[in-house]
């Protein structure tokens, strides 16, 4: 599996077909501001309004669903430290199953608390020393469970790329499409959904800037995999997978590098003029736009509005 040939547009539409009113049909939202501070028309998706707050649940949702009832009875196993565990955790639930998950010990206790009301069982494991695929895989195997990972997975991947085929299914062709970049499976599904409806469009993946990458230029080669070295990063900031990246280096056009600074500053653009409540990491496609990485800026540009799970007093803290 070394190419976009995993997952297919067809997939990606089969995928909406069998989530059809399991998953938020989430809103475009637009704003005159931004428009006009970019000479642009741009299209914001609102995945921060799905369900469990972040496009997570479309991947999860479409794979589990796609489970025989043998493998649905013996239960789900899944590794997360935050919206892919609330999105298998509710999934499982939804579709009949049990859901096991493995998260950080030092997991915030309202991440915990979200999953553990969904009714999965929570297992933890130090993150520092400790290696979650290895344990997740282990876990899986002597219980007999399915393993559902964050993205290494064509099904995750399709349910991903519906956040972008009904974006651009409500909006029409775009010149551009930004879309935040984590694991890389938001990226891999949206990037084949865009580049098989207008394959002249351009796909950009926004991410934070690394503690590694000095002040100065703010983009890299999206065919160079970047290293495995764990940053600890406000907007959650990992490394992709082989089958994300293996995908992903022949669809995207660039890497776009933001601050977390820059972040902030899209925090409170969504806030103060969209009236609605991010993530940092579901920000950093707008951080992007608002800090002008987009040069000259595309006349229509999509952003993926990635997730809005933050508490209230965390966001108070980013804002102040």
């Amino acid at each position: 599996m070394t190419d976009t040939t995993v997952v297919s547009l067809q997939d990606i539409r089969d995928a909406a077909h069998r989530m059809a009113g399991a998953v938020h049909h989430t809103p475009v939202i637009r704003s005159r501001t931004l428009d006009a501070l970019l000479g642009s028309r741009v299209y914001l998706k609102a995945e921060n309004l799905q369900r469990i707050g972040a496009f997570k649940f479309r991947g999860a949702y479409n794979a589990i669903a796609q489970l025989s009832p043998a493998e649905l009875s013996r239960g789900i196993a899944a590794y997360s430290s935050g919206n892919h565990a609330q999105a298998v955790a509710l999934a499982a639930a939804e579709l009949g199953s049990t859901a096991v998950i493995l998260m950080p010990a030092d997991t915030p206790a309202v991440k915990l608390d979200a999953v553990a009301g969904y009714g999965a069982e929570i297992v933890t494991y130090d993150r520092y020393t400790e290696d979650r695929v290895q344990i997740g895989a282990a876990l899986a195997a002597d219980r007999g469970l399915t393993l559902i990972p964050p993205y290494e997975h064509p099904h995750v991947i399709a349910g991903q790329g519906t956040a972008a085929l009904e974006l651009l299914d409500e909006v029409g062709d775009l010149d551009a499409l930004v879309v935040p970049v984590g694991g890389g499976g938001l990226i891999a599904g949206s990037g084949i959904a865009a580049k098989a409806c207008n394959p002249a469009s351009a796909s950009s993946a926004s991410n934070p800037k690394p503690a590694t990458t000095p002040d100065g230029p703010s983009r890299r080669g999206a065919g160079q995999h970047p290293g495995a070295a764990h940053h600890r990063r406000r907007a959650g900031r990992r490394h992709p997978g082989e089958l994300t990246f293996s995908i992903n280096r022949h669809l995207i056009d660039d890497i776009v590098l933001v601050s977390d600074d820059e972040i902030r500053d899209a925090l409170r653009f969504a806030a103060d003029r969209l009236k609605l409540v991010l993530e940092p990491s579901g920000a950093t496609g707008l951080a992007a736009l608002l800090a002008g990485r987009l040069t000259p800026a595309p006349a229509r540009i999509g952003v993926i509005l990635s997730g809005g799970n933050v508490g209230a007093a965390r966001l108070g803290e980013l804002l102040a």
